[in-house]
């Protein structure tokens, strides 16, 4: 059990809240790790990935890292939440002018390199959290920012990454290929994600939001570099005034955050949360209506054990087209949700009323809101919708 003291009740303070004070979150695009490399010998490997970052210009930029699967990956049979990392190794680390092609190639003359307490290669040890050290760029207007590092491990498990369908373009290579401008080496990446925790840029911000979700809040099945998720679209709608930090993860369950681990610590350092799990709890987890609740309560508990100060807003459950007892598990829940939230939720956003056919149907996801294939998670008109909605009643 987390142990609370005085400072901590009158508000989350410490070196990781402290540095985000400064910075805050540069982009919408959720990089939650719920898979790990695992691999049988070892291996060095470089990756590449183009980001829409809030904000163009003169940037001051800082990266944090966390060595841990933050929420299970379908039955937890490779990787499950709380996981540690291995021990790996960054041997080189750049950020550049990505341009606007994303054809795996990086603007002439623009490679940064990112170090660590000045040097440029960083041991990571299992579970590790850390920082980079400041670096600046000037990013031209439109410009997405490249992100390259080069990986090196033994076999067995090490690094953390996101395996989903890829919401944003990104490339990989064998071998150390960090400091190179041309693609030539890279081939697009499929499902894998590999990129720092955090990645942030120095300004003050009037709030520190933090939407802590699935796939669904991650954005998955939308367009890719499309930011057309609902996340995206109310951080747009808000505005740069407002630090929008998107922890949404595939297959991510309540109970995952329930255990006070890597996860659920990335939620405490925002002064704003909002809470939309519930899904995969109901469907893979299987848990009763009980549990789940059980499980946001304890959530809650302990966001508000961290920093009484901390603002909660719960969203109801999405509908999944649930049927049969989880049909059942998912109503009784969202009645709770409405009705009488659990202790310490400051508001409720009806997600599941804007997302929803008409009633008896009310499980269902509107049609027109479904992804290709009949797959109800939401696309990008849900995204819109949802934006729409959520900044009309937040505002």
């Amino acid at each position: 059990m987390e142990q609370q003291s005085e400072q901590q009740a009158q508000g989350a303070t410490g070196p990781e809240v402290e540095l985000m004070k400064e910075y805050a979150s540069a982009t919408v695009l959720s990089t939650a790790a719920n898979f790990i490399i695992e691999r049988g010998e070892a291996f060095t490997h470089t990756y590449r990935t183009y980001v829409r970052v809030r904000e163009q210009g003169e940037l001051e930029l800082r990266f944090w890292f966390s060595n841990a699967v933050d929420s299970t990956w379908d039955k937890g049979a490779v990787a499950k939440g709380s996981q540690p990392g291995g021990d790996w190794l960054i041997e080189a680390a750049y950020v550049a002018d990505g341009g606007t092609a994303k054809d795996g190639g990086v603007a002439p003359g623009t490679q940064v390199p990112v170090t660590f307490d000045g040097n440029s290669t960083r041991l990571v040890r299992p579970g590790e959290r850390f920082w980079s050290d400041p670096v600046k760029i000037d990013l031209p207007s439109g410009h997405d920012l490249a992100f390259t590092w080069t990986i090196a491990s033994g076999s067995g498990r090490s690094v953390p990454y996101n395996t989903e369908q890829m919401l944003v373009t990104a490339y990989d290579a064998p071998g150390k290929h960090a400091d190179e401008e041309s693609g030539d080496t890279f081939s697009l990446s499929e499902n894998k994600l590999v990129m720092p925790a955090w990645i942030g840029y120095k300004k003050t911000v009037s709030r520190r939001m933090v939407f802590f979700g699935d796939s669904i809040t991650q954005g998955v099945r939308t367009r890719k570099d499309g930011y057309d998720y609902w996340v995206a679209r109310i951080a747009d709608g808000l505005g740069t005034d407002y630090g929008v930090w998107n922890i949404g993860s595939g297959w991510a369950r309540a109970y995952d955050a329930a255990t006070n681990g890597p996860w659920l610590h990335k939620a405490k350092q925002g002064d704003q949360v909002l809470i939309a799990l519930g899904v995969n709890d109901i469907d893979i987890g299987e848990r009763t209506a009980e549990q789940l609740l059980g499980d946001l309560t304890e959530i809650i508990s302990i966001l508000k054990r961290h920093n009484l100060a901390v603002d909660i807003i719960l969203f109801t459950v999405p509908p999944f087209n649930f049927t049969a007892e989880r049909e059942k598990v998912w109503r009784t829940v969202n009645d709770v949700i409405r009705n009488s939230p659990p202790a310490g939720v400051s508001r409720v956003f009806d997600i599941a009323s804007v997302l929803s056919v008409p009633a008896p149907e009310e499980h269902r996801i509107r049609p027109e809101f479904m992804s290709p294939g009949n797959d109800p998670h939401p696309n990008g008109l849900a995204g819109k919708a949802v934006a729409e909605a959520f900044l009309s009643w937040y505002k």
